[in-house]
């Protein structure tokens, strides 16, 4: 089979949604099928990274990424496809898929948190902003999926209570990660050569820097603790497209622990995978996180998490006891890094290899790939009886 997915950006940048798009792009390839891949990026940011073509038909990295290249496009290749899948809501392609693929092409919409209620509560003048659109096109795109695709329970309990009117059908897949692909000891290399700066255990967090990870509580939660005991050194790597960097860094000097605070940007390929081998956690706190793809990459890679309880997979780090989970407040925060540090060696052995397990189980983006072939193939019966 062939498939289409459409994404707003495949800048490894952008966050999860474009990282876990290698991995199921990989399960198809694993597996006999192929695809193409569609984005609003401008010319010249193909995705090098993508084992298949990808087609960048915008003009701009950001914005709503309007393009009168898209609906022509679908429209002439629409056919060489056996489904679609439209990666994340509020930007053009969705508009241009509803305008060209309903009874044309089944497809699928991943929407990759973007109906949190969170953001409604902490944005609500950015609702007011989206309802219009919303009724016009969202909803619709929606409502004519085949399927809508949610990666756990509650996130797709959650995303009806968002707007008016949210009709579809929903399916909860397998999303994750396939995990580091290299030697073990060469990506811990790599990552050394990237950070040389760095010696010995240290706590990461990695993600994008933005108001809802919680990054302000990280560091302020880090101060607290560092106080009361020495903690190793808090490495935040991640990329910053909403230009949050300079005041993290003067929370830090204001807490005292500017010392103690690397900030390398994002870190990729083979260092990345290093950096989460090297790692004693990952600390996410959260305030919204649909899934947290770094999540499973830390879990792949046998380092514990140390989550909030917005983080909506925190359930299973809880069940598989591969990590801690508090909730998304200062104390919660200090709380996640005062039991790690209280951790002994033993436990912390013990939580890497069930971590791993967890991962293997639940977070193991081979499941995603598979899910979709399935939804593809059962929606092409669906069709052949209709």
């Amino acid at each position: 089979m062939k498939f289409l997915h459409l994404i707003g950006s495949v800048r490894r940048e952008s966050g999860g949604p474009a990282e876990s798009l290698r991995s199921i792009v990989d399960g198809y390839l694993r597996d006999g099928h192929t695809a193409e891949i569609v984005s609003l990026d401008p010319p010249g940011e193909e995705g090098t990274y993508m084992p298949v073509p990808v087609h960048p038909l915008g003009d701009k990295l950001y914005g709503y990424g309007r393009t009168p290249l898209l609906r022509p496009w679908l429209r002439e290749n629409a056919a060489r496809f056996d489904g679609a899948v439209i990666e994340g809501l509020w930007r053009y392609h969705g508009a241009a898929v509803l305008a060209e693929l309903p009874g044309r092409l089944p497809y699928v919409v991943f929407t990759h948190g973007m109906l949190d209620p969170w953001f409604n509560k902490n944005y609500p003048l950015k609702k007011l902003k989206k309802l219009p659109y919303w009724l016009a096109v969202e909803r619709r795109l929606l409502a004519h999926a085949y399927r809508v695709l949610f990666t756990c329970k509650l996130e797709a309990e959650l995303a009806p209570t968002s707007f008016p009117l949210s009709l579809w059908r929903s399916e909860i897949v397998p999303f994750g990660t396939a995990g580091p692909p290299g030697d073990a000891e060469e990506e811990r290399a790599a990552f050394a050569e990237r950070v040389p700066e760095l010696h010995g255990p240290f706590l990461l967090f990695a993600g994008r820097l933005h108001e809802k990870k919680g990054c302000d509580l990280l560091l302020r939660a880090y101060a607290v603790v560092h106080r009361e005991q020495a903690l190793p050194p808090l490495l935040m790597a991640g990329p910053d497209s909403v230009g949050l960097t300079p005041k993290l860094k003067q929370i830090a000097e204001e807490e005292g622990i500017a010392e103690h605070v690397l900030w390398p940007g994002m870190i990729e390929g083979a260092a990345k995978w290093g950096a989460f081998r090297s790692a004693e956690a990952i600390v996410l706190p959260s305030h919204q996180e649909n899934f947290g793809i770094a999540v499973a990459e830390a879990l792949s890679c046998e380092t514990p998490v140390l989550l909030s309880n917005q983080v909506n997979i925190h359930g299973d780090v809880s069940d598989y006891r591969a990590g801690y989970v508090e909730p998304d407040t200062l104390e919660g925060t200090v709380n996640l890094l005062r039991r790690w540090a209280a951790t002994s060696a033993e436990e912390r052995a013990a939580m890497r290899l069930r971590g791993k397990q967890c991962w293997a189980d639940r977070f193991d983006s081979e499941g995603t790939s598979k899910a979709l072939v399935a939804i593809f193939q059962r929606a092409a019966a669906e069709a052949g009886r209709a």
